[in-house]
């Protein structure tokens, strides 16, 4: 090989190495800004993070298996008062102000194993108690690392469930009051009829009374006999007095029908609060399905087949409204059917009496079967259905003993069967 030819070939391979030199540079500047994207993706990802934890109201403490305490968020930090400096990498049980054993043990009674400590204070104090509880740190390969205490103040959740119980209360009032509702419109459906009555047998016995009193005065007034006589027939006195024991009896049974309506009324008190009495649920069930239909242009057909005999031991008035609930949702379901029917059926075993109420509307869907029973869950449109009327009826069914259960029926529509115990 010539001088010329070996300095060409020496240029050449100086020329393959810049390409490869410019090559690796071009991949190192790649990987330099992809480094950098990924650590900044992982800074967020930790700002994130420990927004999060700051931000949570239930105090957090990560520590490892030893018990060192290797993380905290500012809920526990507020909690004792100590700067978290001081915390990390002390032992968590050096901080408990109550001997409860080590917080380690926790972890061999398994998931679920809640308890109420106190915590040291800066000042030398103890916290309220929390609710504290313990579950595994697990590492990147699923390796037991350490432990993760999570827990809230007691007067905190104490507080939130008594709101809970009187948000409770108050809806369930609101459905009562639904309920009392519909119980009054039937009542005045009901009371109207012997009322007005009454009413019209009093105006009539007070025409009477001055047609008498003209009379009386005539008599007293020392007329004749003739002019008695012609007083008496121009009044009609006679007639009067053959009618009047039939506008009396007819007052007295029209007082005594609202006087029953009245003591039908008291037993179905939803007050309730005296012990359980055998009830008639045939004459239950009756009025029940009366006070629903009260108000309601419904073309429906109900069917009513429950055995006079059939009783169940209660309190007349929760029974009532469980009923009534029941009737008035099947009466919902076929509201928009040209042959619209609900069935009422009753039977009894020696233990437990049992009352279906069924319709031929759509039924219940599969996925709400399991739903229907819910506080809040209901398929009416919004304004039309709290979603209470049936948890509160399985509520009162089962304080009773018995049980309330739904399903669909073979040949479409939905039952639901309310069985309670005989004695």
């Amino acid at each position: 090989m010539s001088d010329q030819d070996f300095a060409a070939a020496q240029e050449i391979a100086w020329i393959e190495v810049i390409k490869k030199m410019e090559e690796v540079y071009s991949d190192l500047i790649s990987y330099e800004v992809e480094l950098e994207e990924k650590n900044s993706a992982l800074e967020e990802a930790q700002r994130f993070i420990t927004s999060v934890l700051s931000s949570v109201s239930d105090i957090l403490v990560v520590c490892d298996q030893r018990g060192a305490i290797q993380q905290v968020n500012l809920a526990f930090l507020r909690l004792t008062d100590i700067a978290e400096v001081d915390l990390l990498g002390q032992p968590v049980d050096d901080l408990l102000a109550e001997e409860v054993g080590p917080l380690s043990y926790w972890l061999e009674a398994g998931p679920g194993n809640d308890r109420e400590v106190r915590f040291k204070l800066r000042d030398g104090g103890v916290s309220e108690p929390v609710a504290l509880t313990c579950a595994t740190l697990l590492d990147h390969r699923g390796l037991p690392a350490g432990m993760v205490l999570t827990g809230r103040p007691v007067g905190e959740l104490r507080r939130a469930y008594e709101a809970l119980k009187r948000a409770q209360a108050q809806l369930v009032q609101q459905e009562k009051m639904a309920s009392l509702g519909r119980l009054i419109a039937g009542v005045a459906h009901e009371l109207n009829n012997p009322i007005s009555f009454i009413v019209g047998n009093v105006h009539v016995l007070s025409k009477y009374r001055e047609r008498l009193e003209t009379y009386l005065a005539a008599v007293h007034g020392g007329a004749s006999a003739a002019e008695r006589e012609a007083a008496r027939g121009t009044l009609r006195i006679d007639a009067m007095m053959d009618d009047l024991p039939d506008l009396i009896e007819g007052t007295r049974e029209g007082a005594q029908r609202v006087a029953d309506i009245v003591k039908s009324l008291k037993r179905l008190s939803f007050s309730d609060a005296g012990a359980a009495q055998p009830v008639p649920l045939a004459e239950l069930t009756r009025k029940a399905v009366q006070w629903a239909v009260k108000g309601r242009n419904s073309a429906s057909t109900i069917v009513q087949e429950i055995p006079d005999d059939l009783e169940a031991l209660g309190r007349a008035g929760q029974i009532h409204q469980v009923l009534v609930n029941l009737v008035e949702n099947a009466l919902d379901a076929v509201a928009d059917l040209p042959t619209g029917r609900v069935e009422v059926r009753g039977q009894q075993t020696k233990a437990m009496a049992v009352i279906e109420v069924a319709d031929n509307g759509s039924g219940i869907a599969e996925a709400d079967l399991s739903k229907v029973f819910d506080p809040f869950f209901t398929t009416k449109p919004v304004g039309q259905g709290t979603g209470l009327g049936l948890w509160i009826s399985y509520g009162i069914v089962r304080d009773h003993g018995g049980m309330l259960e739904a399903e669909n029926r073979p040949g479409g529509g939905a039952l639901f069967r309310m069985t309670l115990p005989r004695d």
